[in-house]
């Protein structure tokens, strides 16, 4: 009786013209156009080039030292800071007239970047300027040390590099952040329609009552169609996976360069796998809950709000905490876990410890959430309109 009504709620699912668009074609839809997004993000400065306006008095080889970075344009000007305002330039360089006079004379000479911080554009050009700036007044000091006869040395006892803790691809970073999202957000909006219709749909269209009178168990009736929900979330969430991956390996350049599982493919593949179960099961439990209390689709949907928020929200808190930080709480809090375990997934790495943390926490809540759904639904004032 229990897989019959299970597979007669999953087919009704499949049916309705409206749950496949939410279900299926939607979820695809918004994932593929957040993974070209990502990577145009991630591509934009490739090639890119920004115009700084700059006095027509400027030095020949301080101009030669900006245009040794192919990104910086210059566009000499009487007013620099007049062409930035007229969307000429993103950013100014304002130097003293006398600038060559006082660099030669040994004197300090005043410089003043002009921009807009709010602006991608005009902060990454002031950024560059900087930087060439730096390399320019390097040269400046050290003719000055040579013409006093000092070695550069003498001022600089030590140089310091810079080394990243980890030799990926800092792109990977993002594509960890990518995944998560794409599979929370997945699940959440595949489910949700199916969810809201297998209860508050039953109570809306009068058919709860005619359902009860049924000679099936309540609790067997909920076990269903809670089943159903986690179905159709696991579903989505595996073929809008399947789809994104497909996408980044054909139509992207900068995010398929940043993946490499090496042997952990197979490994990393069957964790995300039974992570996506798990955490669709999840979902479900609190999905199924707010549908059965909402009178009404609209209701529930409202009702189910919230949990969409809060699938989004581990984004802001785990984009800038590294593998290396991750901590037991990380792995503990559910929602927030998915994000932290498939981030060292996408770093490749298999930490089984963490792994059964995660599945724990998430079928501890997903137990106890059940329970309370089946405990209500077994009460008439919450199934009946």
């Amino acid at each position: 009786m229990f897989l019959n009504i299970y597979l007669k709620e999953l087919k009704d699912s499949f049916r309705d013209k409206r749950t496949l668009l939410l279900t299926v074609l939607l979820p695809i839809i918004i994932m593929t156009l957040l993974t070209l997004f990502y990577e145009k993000m991630v591509s934009e400065d490739e090639g890119e080039s920004y115009k700084l306006a700059v006095s027509t008095s400027l030095p020949e080889e301080l101009k030669t030292t900006l245009l040794a970075n192919s990104s910086i344009k210059i566009v000499e000007s009487n007013d620099p800071k007049e062409t930035v305002q007229n969307g000429n330039a993103q950013a100014a360089l304002l130097t003293d007239e006398k600038l060559t006079s006082l660099l030669s004379q040994g004197k300090n000479a005043e410089m003043t970047l002009i921009g807009d911080s709010f602006s991608q554009s005009s902060s990454t050009l002031m950024t560059l300027t900087e930087a060439a700036l730096s390399q320019y007044e390097s040269v400046i000091v050290s003719e000055r040390l040579g013409s006093l006869g000092i070695e550069t040395g003498t001022i600089k006892p030590f140089s310091i590099s810079q080394a990243e803790l980890n030799s990926e691809d800092p792109t990977i970073n993002l594509v960890a952040m990518l995944i998560p999202l794409i599979l929370a957000v997945a699940i959440g909006v595949g489910a949700g329609p199916a969810a809201a219709d297998l209860f508050s749909g039953e109570k809306e269209k009068k058919t709860m009552e005619a359902l009860l009178m049924t000679p099936v168990n309540r609790s067997t009736l909920v076990l269903a169609k809670w089943l159903t929900i986690s179905t159709i979330g696991t579903i989505t969430g595996i073929v809008t996976l399947l789809v994104v991956v497909l996408e980044i390996a054909f139509l992207t350049e900068n995010l398929k360069n940043a993946i490499e599982f090496g042997d952990n493919f197979l490994l990393v593949v069957t964790l995300s796998l039974v992570l996506t179960i798990v955490y669709s099961m999840f979902v479900a439990s609190l999905l199924m809950l707010t549908s059965i209390i909402g009178k009404s689709i609209k209701e529930a949907q409202s009702y189910s709000a919230p949990i969409m928020m809060v699938t989004v929200m581990p984004l802001m808190l785990m984009s800038n905490v590294g593998i290396n930080e991750l901590e037991f709480k990380h792995f503990a809090i559910p929602v927030m876990n998915i994000y932290a375990l498939l981030k060292e997934l996408i770093f490749g790495v298999t930490n089984y410890e963490h792994f059964f943390i995660t599945i724990g926490s998430n079928l501890i809540v997903l137990l106890v959430v059940f329970f309370i759904g089946r405990v209500m639904f077994l009460k008439d004032k919450w199934v009946m309109n």
